[in-house]
Formats: structure tokens, sequence, C-alpha cells
């Protein structure tokens, strides 16, 4: 089967200037105003410390989507609505010439702090999609990638937001296996993560926010690849000015 490498949303972008109040003072989100941020290939990273913009700007996505709040398969709404933030309304999505998504919404969206709970919930209800096993039977990881293998596997909108969190390295890289076949499937992904490994994916963007904003950024140049690199291979370096 041939491979349909594509992208569905081309850029993010701020529709009016930012207001002085959060999350529009975080420099990243700032930075979405005016040309905004373009997205250029099928798997966008976004890396960079707590506090920078990650995990705000992929809710902001997933709000402005279509998503529920809590996560899950996008198109599903839950008994009880929770606020999406500010940010998801003030996004503007812009769309690849021709894409039916926008019309209908596919795809699914991770999100860090709800997503086990949106697991259980659909696994209780023998949700397809969801994997064999009952994930109360499955350790927490295992019912991470379980719902990786089974969810991501169609066309569309895939949104994630530290997906590592409950992987090991192992599994961490099955994960990445899974955003490979994923891609081809004509899927898109924006991923935010503090994973070295996960941000290696070959032909992914990755996108490193700060302080200083919005930059693009090579694997090897990235802040959190140098200190991983620095750590590993002398802990005592870290640790002598922190115990």
């Amino acid at each position: 089967m041939a491979t349909l490498l594509c992208v569905i949303l081309t850029r993010l972008r701020l529709q009016t200037a930012p207001e002085k109040v959060w999350p529009f003072t975080i420099p990243a989100v700032r930075e979405l105003h005016g040309d905004g941020l373009a997205l250029t290939t099928p798997v966008t990273f976004f890396v960079g410390e707590n506090g920078s913009g990650k995990s705000t700007i992929v809710e902001a996505v997933a709000a402005a989507y279509g998503a529920d709040a809590r996560g899950g398969h996008i198109g599903r709404r839950y008994a009880v609505d929770l606020d999406g933030g500010p940010l998801g309304d003030a996004l503007a999505l812009d769309y690849v010439s021709g894409t039916a998504m926008r019309r209908k919404p596919r795809g699914f969206f991770l999100r860090a702090e709800t997503a086990y709970g949106v697991f259980e919930f659909m696994s209780n209800a023998n949700a397809p999609g969801y994997g064999d096993n009952h994930l109360l039977q499955l350790s927490h990881g295992e019912s991470f990638l379980q719902v990786f293998g089974a969810r991501f596997n169609e066309p569309g909108l895939f949104l994630l937001d530290e997906p590592e969190a409950a992987l090991s390295f192992s599994s961490t890289l099955k994960l990445m296996v899974v955003l490979q076949d994923l891609t081809a499937s004509g899927a898109q992904v924006i991923c935010a993560t503090h994973s070295p490994i996960l941000a290696s994916l070959p032909g992914a963007t990755i996108v490193e926010l700060s302080e200083d904003g919005i930059r693009h950024a090579a694997w090897e140049d990235l802040e959190l690849v140098a200190h991983w690199r620095q750590y590993l291979s002398n802990p005592g370096q870290y640790l002598r000015h922190l115990l």
C-alpha cells in the first residue's frame, strides 16, 4: 500500500492580538499572533521546560478542532462539560486545501492529566478501539500501549500531551513505531513531549518553546538532548549541586 504522508492543519495562529493575561503572556503563545506557526510535516513535536506552553498549545488546538477537553476520540462529548480554556477560542486553525476533516473532525486527543480516566471509562463501556483487555488487568504503561495500538490506526488529527509519561524506554520505542505507522496511513500528529527518544522520530519537525518564544531546532541541538547526554555521562555534575 502506498504511503500517504500528509498534513491536515497547515498553520496555528492567534486571531487577535494577545491579551495581557495567562496563557497569552507565555512567550510561545504570544508568538502565534501574526504569521503564527506553520505545520509542514506529518509529525510536529513541541519540546521545552515546564511552563513553556507545550501542553497549553496542544490543548488549545484540541479545543479549536472540536475535541472534548478531557481527551479521547475526537467528536465524542462527555456528560459534564470541562472548560477548554480561553486559548482554544482565540486560536485559528488553517486547513490544507480540500480536506474533509474541517467538516468532520476525526482523530484522538490524549491529555496527560485525564488520559487514564478516559481510557478506563471507555474500557468499562467496552468501547471499540480500546483493546481486548480491560485496562485494570494491565499495568499503567501497558494500558497506554494497548490503546495506542488499537486506537491509533486511521487518518485524522492526533494530539498528544506527554504520551511517554507512563512508558518505559522500550515502550517509548514501541510508541515511535505506532506513530510512524499512523502517519503512513495519512494521519497528522502534534505532540508535546519531554522525551528525547520520542523527539528523535525521523522526519518530524521539532519546535522548541522557551522564554524567547518559538524556534525550530534539529534534534541534536536541543537543550533537552544536551542535558540528558551530560547527565547520563556524569550524574555527579548535576547531583553535587542538588544533594
